[in-house]
Order: C-alpha cells, then structure tokens, then sequence
C-alpha cells in the first residue's frame, strides 16, 4: 500500500451528511475525474474503499445512482459511469451549469462559499486528481486535471485558503503540486486526513534528527581527522628535535610532554592532558605541544 492510497483510504472513513458538503466534494471529483461533460461522467478507480464511497456520495449530492457500478470483488480499475441524459442534465443544473455549455471550464465558486464545503470540494479534488509521496522519500503532493482553467482557479482557491500552491503542464495535464511539508499537512488536516498530517509531521521530525546526526558524525569525523594530523605533525617534531640530539637540552616539561605524546600518538589533546600527575590543562598541554614544533621548525 502506498502512502497516497492509505490517505485516500483515511479519507473514505469520513462520513456523508451534510447536503451542501456532499454536493461541494462530488463537484470536486466530477471536475477531476476522467470523464464529465453534456454525454457521460466517467469515474475510474482502483480503491475499492473509494469506491463503495462513492455511491453513497453521489445519492446524498444528486439523489441519483450511477448507471453502470463495477463488481467490487474483481481486481484491476472500476469504473462508474452515468449516461443517462437526464441524470446527466440534473447533476450540470445542480452545479449552476448550462447544459449547453461545457461544465468542465471553471468552477462555480458560489457552490463553494461555506468553509466547510471549500474543503470538502477539496477533498474530492484529492479523490480523483491527487496523490503525494511517501514523505520519508520526499515532500510532493499533487492534483491533475486535463483542463487549464480548473487548474486556474484551483490555484486560486488554494491561495484564498492560505496555501501557496505552484503549477506545472505535464503531458497533457495541469499540475497543481506543494512541495513544503507545512503545507502538506496543513492541507492534509483541512481535507480530513488529520493521520496521515501527522505522518507527514513524524517524517520530517525522523528526517530532522538523522540529518542532524549525520552532521554530528561527519564533524566528529572531521574533528578527528584535524585531531589525528596534528598528532602526527607533533611526533614528526618530537622526532625531528630526538635526531638532532636535542632533546635531552630541553626543560623537564617540554620533556615530559613529548615523551607522553610518543606513547599516546591517538590521544586528543584533552585525552593526553589527563594522562600528566597531576593533570594538566588542555591550553597548558597545546602550549607545549606548540613550543616543541617551533623549536623543531627552527632546526
């Protein structure tokens, strides 16, 4: 199952009452869908929780059946279909249409002017056009429709619902898409799918910290990458000063720490600091540790 099917399946759990809202979300699939004009609304799915949705849906917007229902317990796409010119008639009257006209050219907005229906028309957009990926992968959620001026004021109702939606063309289609996690979930919540919002949100906390981690490991690793070249610039120095027979003419300290760096090359400075009775101090320990390289340089 995918993460776009189990939010539909999330969807299809919302129960159908009110009347204007029923109408607003089966106005939103019929403008998304695969077929709606003057001769045939064609709907084809492969959900069968939206499809037992969606007889329901349509009875309480329209007071009418489909006039073709797949078998439910069959595999593969299901079709819906009503081709009956005066079922066909009632749903464009109903929508504020003219039958004359094509009724897939815009949305009438004064079906839309409830919030409750604003969303619910939205939810149907979702049924039929829309999808999202998997937000452990990435971020990405979308609407397509076959119609320029849907996708338009799709866009615009978006935006007067505080989204920042953008568009793409795309082999055909005009893509209404959101890409950032906050919008997503917003939108998710606004729709009905508070559970899969959540989803979204865990996802980008689990992202969060595993790229936080990763950032603490690769500094650790460059930490200790600086810490292990500097060690081995010391016991060159320690070495250097040793071959020259200088050793023995530097202070008793200088002494002490070189001899407590060449039997503990892999130690940090703090490491190696705590080795000296008593301990000393990391910037005492660095102090040294300098004073040896430069005399070394000096040579």
């Amino acid at each position: 199952m995918s993460f776009s099917f189990d939010t539909k399946n999330e969807l299809c759990r919302l129960p159908v009452q009110r009347l204007c809202c029923a109408r607003a979300e089966a106005y939103g699939i019929l403008l998304y869908c695969n077929t709606f004009n003057g001769l045939e609304v064609r709907i084809v799915t492969e959900n069968r929780n939206f499809a037992e949705r969606l007889p329901r849906l349509f009875h309480r917007a329209f007071s009418l059946s489909f006039d073709r229902l797949p078998e439910l317990d069959q595999p593969g796409k299901l079709i819906f279909q009503i081709t009956r010119q005066e079922k066909l008639e009632h749903i464009i009257n109903l929508l504020g249409y003219n039958p004359e006209q094509n009724p897939v050219l815009h949305i009438n907005f004064g079906l839309l002017e409830e919030e409750c229906c604003r969303a619910s028309f939205l939810r149907g957009v979702f049924f039929a056009g829309g999808s999202i990926t998997d937000p452990l992968k990435r971020y990405h959620l979308e609407m397509a429709t076959s119609h320029v001026q849907v996708s338009r004021e799709l866009d615009a109702l978006l935006q007067d619902c505080g989204f920042i939606p953008k568009d793409v063309a795309r082999s055909g289609s005009f893509v209404t898409y959101f890409k950032q996690s906050e919008h997503i979930e917003d939108f998710l919540t606004l729709i009905g799918a508070p559970v899969a919002a959540m989803n979204v949100m865990s996802a980008k906390v689990e992202k969060d910290l595993r790229n936080s981690v990763n950032r603490r490991l690769n500094c650790d690793n460059a930490n200790l990458d600086k810490a292990v070249e500097a060690s081995q610039e010391q016991l060159e120095a320690i070495r250097k000063l040793m071959a020259a027979g200088l050793m023995e003419q530097l202070p008793d300290k200088l002494q002490q720490t070189a001899g407590a760096r060449l039997e503990n090359p892999e130690l940090t400075l703090s490491e190696l600091a705590e080795e000296f009775e008593p301990p000393i101090t990391k910037s005492c320990l660095n102090h040294r540790l300098r004073k040896i390289m430069t005399l070394a340089e000096e040579l």
